[in-house]
């Protein structure tokens, strides 16, 4: 008798629509890891990661980007 196969889930909140939801932790095909249930884009940030404070912004060449001026 085959084992079940057991996986690990993790909260991420959707980059669309901000909706929170479950997604297997390891990946997997589009049938096994579907996007958000709400809007079904598959963009997504994990909750896990803690917010991104006093980070610099940075341009390709990682020259520090100036704060944005507005035109006249």
């Amino acid at each position: 008798m085959p084992l079940p196969s057991l996986f690990v889930l993790e909260n991420v909140r959707c980059l669309a629509c901000s909706e929170v939801y479950s997604k297997p932790m390891g990946g997997g095909t589009v049938l096994k890891n579907p996007g958000c249930p709400s809007c079904g884009y598959l963009g997504w940030i994990p909750l896990s990661l803690p917010p991104e404070r006093g980070v610099r912004r940075r341009s390709a060449a990682g020259r520090p980007l100036l704060p944005l001026q507005p035109t006249r």
